[in-house]
């Protein structure tokens, strides 16, 4: 089995065995990766790699917006959504335009955010969003 095929085996399992906040500490984790990798591709001027690693952002971002619950989570849910519409529309300008300020904006963000769902996950403290 090769590195690549383990750490995917690795975070399947991991993610099925996952709470909910874990599951979401995992996206943010993801997508700040994926912009990091989508960085280095930009510096170095592999456009191919970088559209792909910036999608893959995106579609995490996707992903985490579509799973707030506005009924349940209220002004939290709309000020998510809020903060990953900023997200998203960083990384789509950042690939459009090979800004890497962008993506770091990105990527500040979503760091907070991460930060924020992991104290909750080791404080056992319970959100809706």
């Amino acid at each position: 089995m090769s590195y690549a095929n383990g750490a995917n085996a690795y975070r399947k399992n991991a993610a099925m065995g996952a709470s909910p906040v874990q599951l979401v500490v995992m996206l943010y984790d993801g997508a700040i990766r994926f912009m990091e990798e989508g960085k280095r591709a930009m510096e170095e001027r592999n456009y191919e790699v970088q559209n792909a690693k910036l999608q893959r952002a995106q579609k995490i971002v996707m992903e985490l917006m579509g799973s707030l619950d506005f009924a349940q989570g209220g002004e939290v849910a709309k000020n998510l959504l809020k903060l990953y519409e900023f997200v998203l529309a960083e990384l789509v300008e950042a690939n459009i335009t090979d800004d890497p300020q962008r993506i770091s904006n990105a990527q500040h963000t979503m760091r907070e955010l991460r930060e924020a769902w992991a104290a909750i996950q080791s404080g056992g403290a319970q959100i809706a969003a």
